[in-house]
């Protein structure tokens, strides 16, 4: 009876006994190697953990990962992780007695620290132009992520090998956000995550770039400051109006050149007397222009012997007259009767009107 009861209790401790968590490991970034077994919550005991990359040589933990006293990982660093990761890694879990052991394949599970140096720079060929650094340039895969004035992210992958991204003709008064994220390309034995983005490189409508920007606050004394600058200006400008050191002239502005003729005077402005001096006055004295007639001496005394009491008087051309020759010829002497005027004395005129 007592030994059917103690194989009954074994059978019943071994269906009953909890199995030990499975265990997760991880390269970072080639540096070390992280192992948790928190993946179905935190253990109820902890464990001694050890490993390696050979079976019989492993090797125990250094630095434990704890939550909440409870050991629930181990970060454990190695050499050459970069070739031996296409190598068995080999894990062991033990509480007191019970050793649990595992094998892992670490060939796709690498884990890069996000790319670092972000910087953009707007290129000679108007471009906006994105740069990064990421260890193993020639084995990394990198994305990008974009937006325009916080509008969704817009994704775009990388040629492996390449660390630099191009925005084409971007707009200057647009807002520009790019991260970068990297991961094992497959020429190297692709890794199934990708890394952390990076920090995010900003490119905004004053062409400046900054990184995580962060606008700072205005300091409480500078609406002071403009306040007090603004007085101080208007008080300037009234102390020189007042001490006659500015003066405000006005002149009246030039009328256009046209073919409208305009009036001098609506626009000059001159005093009353002398306004008087531009009255347009465009009369002047004629000028009578006679041609000069030569009259013969026969004909003067033969007038003279006619009437005696008239007394004639031959006049040339006016000061304004043109004297023009002429000829001996019997032509010129007979054209000259519109050339000569007689004067008649006053009181001749009315003893001839009396008779």
């Amino acid at each position: 009876m007592p030994t059917r009861l103690l194989l009954f209790l074994c059978l019943i401790g071994h269906v009953f006994a909890k199995e030990p968590p499975d265990v997760d490991c991880l390269v970072v970034h080639f540096e070390y190697v992280a192992c948790s077994w928190n993946k179905q919550g935190p253990p109820e005991v902890n464990y001694t953990f050890s490993s390696g990359f050979n079976e019989k040589e492993l090797k125990n933990c250094t630095t434990y990962v704890s939550q909440n006293n409870t050991i629930t990982g181990c970060n454990q660093t190695y050499e050459g992780l970069k070739s031996k990761k296409f190598i068995t890694f080999f894990t062991r879990l033990a509480h007191g007695n019970k050793p649990f052991q595992m094998h892992h394949f670490l060939k796709d599970k690498v884990l890069l620290f996000p790319p670092t140096n972000l910087t953009v720079q707007n290129g000679s060929d108007f471009n906006l132009w994105f740069y990064w650094n990421q260890t193993s340039t020639n084995c990394v895969d990198s994305e990008v992520r974009y937006r325009n004035n916080n509008n969704k992210w817009a994704v775009s992958a990388v040629s492996t090998g390449r660390q630099k991204y191009c925005i084409n003709l971007p707009s200057s008064i647009s807002r520009y956000e790019l991260q970068v994220r990297s991961r094992i390309a497959s020429i190297c034995g692709e890794s199934s995550f990708w890394s952390d983005w990076s920090e995010p490189a900003v490119w905004g409508s004053n062409n400046s770039t900054v990184t995580n920007q962060i606008n700072p606050p205005l300091p409480v004394w500078m609406p002071l400051l403009y306040t007090v600058g603004a007085f101080i200006f208007i008080l300037v400008v009234v102390l020189m109006l007042h001490h006659e050191r500015v003066r405000f002239i006005s002149i009246s502005v030039v009328p256009k050149p046209s073919l409208a003729l305009y009036d001098i005077e609506d626009w000059l402005q001159f005093s009353k007397g002398l306004k008087g001096n531009f009255k347009t006055n465009y009369n002047e004295h004629a000028c009578p222009v006679r041609e000069y007639c030569h009259v013969s001496q026969s004909d003067n005394e033969s007038s003279d012997s006619s009437d005696s009491s008239t007394f004639s008087v031959t006049t040339d051309q006016t000061d304004c007259s043109v004297s023009t020759p002429l000829s001996n010829s019997e032509d010129g002497s007979s054209s000259c009767s519109s050339s000569s005027s007689v004067f008649v004395p006053p009181q001749e005129e009315q003893q001839q009107d009396s008779v």
